[in-house]
Order: C-alpha cells, then structure tokens, then sequence
C-alpha cells in the first residue's frame, strides 16, 4: 500500500510521527470530502450547506438559531449568515426572526429542503460505504475511537509552538 511520503514524493523523513498523522489526516480529508464535493455539486450543494440542512432536518419544525446551525456544523464556517441565504435563495430553507427578540433568526428547512435530503441521503449513504467499508467494523471502530481521542486531547494544547529555552 502508498504510503503518504510516496504519494506526496516525499524523500526526506517527517519530524515525527505526529507530523505523518497530521498530514495524513489532512490529505484523506481532503481526498474524501473532494469526493463529497462532486457528488453535492450537481444538486447546487456544498458540503457545509448539506451539513446545515442535515442539522435543520433534526431540528424539526421549530427550527434553530443562526448561531446553533454554526455550533453543529461538522466543519467550522464562519459565515452563517451567508450561507443561510444561498440556502434561502435556493429555496432549501425560511429564515423567521424570534418573536420577542428580532435580533436572533431562527433557520427552518423547506419542503423543497426535505426532499433534496430525501435524493441525497441514499448517495450520500452510499458513497461513504465506498469510501471506507474496506476499512472493516473492528477498523472502522478503531478509526472513529482514534479520531475522537485526537479531537480531545487530555490535556489542552497550546495553540502555538512554546519557545525553545537556551
């Protein structure tokens, strides 16, 4: 199997292992959600505009905030606001202000949301079994277990490298 100093024609070592698994990482994340992006594309998707439909589908009825949308997105976008408005203009969701405090939009999916999810769910379904069945229960188990650990380290990381001492 490719390794990813092979793929990448790497020819001299990582800095460490750490280094390998975060370039690893980033690089099959790119690879597998590149394939998401060209499944969603001819529906007029993004990724992160499926994500919030997905999340306003479980919301139900009554809908969420703007800023709860955000809190759940699987991948931090910064822009909500215009994102809900691809999505409106699409037709994909209705944004309502919150009675009592006009301030806060709360997003709802539409009709037309709810049947583009019903389309895509089985081949969105589908293309991640493509994408990582080979990988095996036990293997999956593992991969989802590793992940979540390296989202939540045990004890926080600094967010910039400390300086080295003489």
């Amino acid at each position: 199997m490719p390794t990813l100093a092979h793929d990448i024609k790497q020819t001299v070592p990582f800095a460490g292992p750490e280094v390998e698994a975060y370039l690893n990482l980033q690089r099959t994340a790119d690879q597998l959600h590149r394939q998401t992006v060209e499944l969603l594309k001819p529906h007029g998707l993004s990724s992160t505009g499926y994500n919030a439909l997905r999340i306003l589908r479980g919301a139900g009825p009554a809908g969420l905030p703007c800023s709860d949308v955000g809190a759940r997105l699987v991948a931090h976008d910064p822009d909500i606001t215009r994102l809900a408005d691809r999505l409106a203009e699409a037709g994909l969701l209705v944004r309502d202000r919150k009675p009592g405090d006009r301030r806060v939009v709360i997003l709802r999916i539409s009709q037309l949301g709810l049947e583009l999810l019903a389309r895509l769910d089985p081949l969105t379904v589908e293309l991640a079994r493509r994408q990582l069945s080979h990988l095996g229960g036990a293997g999956l188990e593992s991969l989802i277990r590793l992940l979540e650990q390296a989202r939540h380290p045990p004890i926080a990381s600094p967010t910039s490298p400390s300086p080295e001492k003489p």
